[in-house]
């Protein structure tokens, strides 16, 4: 068997799942045909190799800070990821689209894995290096996913949107923690969170909680002074955060279908009981967290940094400046955890957050990012993020003083205003002292950082530009080098690229290069970020996820 046809055949393997035994030793029989070596050899030289943890991709966007980085990927490199020695290896089939970011788990068994959520209520284990499927299970027995509620955001069905996050010390075996929305044969709503066995797929005692909340307001779906979480208007598009044994959930809206108000709501990682609940526009409406799929980022104090939706903001301050009422509209928040509790510990909201939120201008379009301790030309550590929206302002915050409301200047610690060619509905990444952005209609742009300053201008941007909704880029490096920036693009069939980190004019590789569509992998899907580990890259799709490596 020729090496091309190897190749080909195991693309094939994965829509046998009902062969899984058989699988996994036509895999062994693959590897051999593969190479002129004992296969062996082949497996310790490999990728294929299970890993160390130090390859795990357990949360979205790779680290609670955001950053998008894998720091410990010894195989792919500037050198070899081209058209000649990088492609696609195979597809992961799955029953409905994957807008929850991949994620991976290292030496699972014998198994490294790759946990993929889908939109109809299903979660698949598969091993990340052959393909073969582990488990899979669904989290709405008995039910359908929800419809889509007239919003084309997430259609036509609604299951598991959000990126799950997994603690591998949790539970006997490791726990998948994800939230699954679905509907019952009366047609009433139901958001569960679920806790799942790693190695089996299955609910784990006390798994799943439904979701149930109200906080005192008099906001939109209040009574008697409460306001109430009705789980048919929500939807869980924010990745889930897991921080200091809480698994943090954060709501979005179908659309701007009121009612609906901002909600995060914590819960115990090892009971699924509830912690704390805020809500932070309880006297009025809207206000939500979707961040175009970006999870609420954390610093190393335990505080929640999120980017709120466009909503009321009561620019009536108390003494502390502080929105007298609690609503926090189209702000940049950081959230206090002290003792499990949440509450609003600081903010910062634009100086024109009115207007901005009249005209559906919103900052949660986007995610923040929290930057590493960085030193300015005063000799002062700076503690900052990043964030930006559809305004296409780029927002660096002080978290150590945001800069709250004033209504004629943005009190803020850095505002670019010009240095992005569109709207933000992604995420930045931060590599090696650079942020890098991939805004709507605009280039993926890198914008270095000196002396605790973020650049106006690009140091380098790529020769192609990203139609909506832009790019949420993923980084590789081993440690400082061999930095490799990845982004998909949402077109049909969908586009993987690869540019050199210190100079994003140099593409290093995308699907499309390869002659008679060698590497297309499926049709594009909005919101999509990259998972690149220990050699290689898994990107969703509509139906599937595309694996791609260094090809035999």
């Amino acid at each position: 068997m020729s090496p091309l046809s190897a190749k080909s055949f195991r693309k094939n393997l994965v829509v046998c799942s009902a062969f899984f035994t058989c699988l996994l030793a036509l895999e062994l029989v693959l590897a051999s045909c593969n190479s002129s070596t004992p296969p062996n050899h082949v497996v310790v030289s490999s990728p294929g190799t299970p890993g160390t943890q130090a390859n795990d991709v357990l949360t979205y966007h790779n680290d609670v800070a955001r950053t998008g980085l894998m720091p410990n990927e010894a195989f792919l490199t500037p050198a070899n990821v081209n058209a000649q020695s990088f492609g696609l290896l195979f597809n992961l089939m799955v029953d409905g689209k994957v807008d929850a970011q991949p994620l991976y788990v290292s030496s699972v068994g014998n198994h490294n894995l790759v946990v993929v959520a889908t939109e109809h209520g299903s979660v698949y284990a598969f091993d990340a290096d052959t393909g073969t499927p582990v488990w899979q299970t669904s989290v709405i027995p008995g039910e359908s996913p929800s419809d889509d509620h007239g919003c084309s955001q997430v259609t036509p069905e609604i299951g598991v949107t959000s990126t799950p996050v997994i603690d591998r010390n949790a539970g006997p075996h490791g726990t998948i923690y994800l939230v699954a929305m679905s509907k019952d044969s009366s047609g009433a709503y139901f958001q569960r969170l679920h806790a799942l066995d790693l190695t089996t797929g299955l609910d784990l005692p006390g798994s799943p909680q439904t979701v149930q909340a109200s906080f005192p307001g008099t906001g939109d779906n209040n009574t008697a002074g409460m306001v109430v979480f009705d789980p048919g208007q929500y939807k869980e598009r924010a990745s889930l955060l897991l921080l200091n044994g809480v698994v943090y959930t954060a709501w979005s809206s179908h659309c701007d279908i009121r009612p609906y108000t901002g909600w995060i709501i914590g819960y115990d990682e090892n009971t699924l009981a509830e912690t704390s609940v805020l809500n932070v526009t309880p006297n009025g409406n809207e206000g939500s967290f979707w961040g175009s799929g970006a999870g609420p980022a954390a610093d190393s104090s335990g505080n929640i940094i999120a980017l709120q939706a466009n909503g009321t903001f009561d620019a009536s301050l108390n003494a502390q400046g502080f929105p007298a009422q609690g609503d926090y509209g189209n702000s940049f928040l950081k959230i206090s955890t002290t003792n499990r509790q949440l509450a609003v510990a600081d903010y910062f909201a634009p100086a024109n957050v009115q207007s901005e939120d009249s005209t559906d201008e919103d900052l949660g379009s986007g995610g923040a990012l929290v930057l590493p301790d960085l030193m300015d030309n005063q000799g002062h550590t700076r503690h900052l993020a990043v964030g930006a929206g559809k305004d296409a302002h780029i927002y660096v915050v002080d978290r150590d003083n945001l800069g709250k409301f004033n209504a004629t200047t943005n009190q803020i610690y850095q505002d670019l205003n010009g240095s992005l060619g569109g709207a933000v509905f992604s995420m930045p990444a931060y590599f090696n002292g650079v942020i890098y952005y991939g805004a709507v209609g605009d280039t993926l742009k890198a914008f270095p950082i000196a002396q605790a300053l973020l650049a106006s201008a690009p140091s380098s941007q790529s020769g192609n530009a990203f139609a909506y909704p832009g790019s949420t880029p993923s980084i590789s490096a081993n440690g400082t080098a061999n930095g490799i920036v990845w982004a998909a693009e949402n077109t049909s069939p969908a586009v993987l690229h690869a540019y050199d980190a210190s100079d994003l004019s140099h593409e290093l590789y995308n699907s499309n290069q390869a002659a008679n569509g060698r590497d297309h992998f499926g049709a594009g899907n909005k919101f999509i970020t990259p998972t690149i580990t220990h050699g290689k890259v898994y990107v969703g799709t509509t139906n599937s996820v595309g694996v791609f490596g260094l090809l035999p």
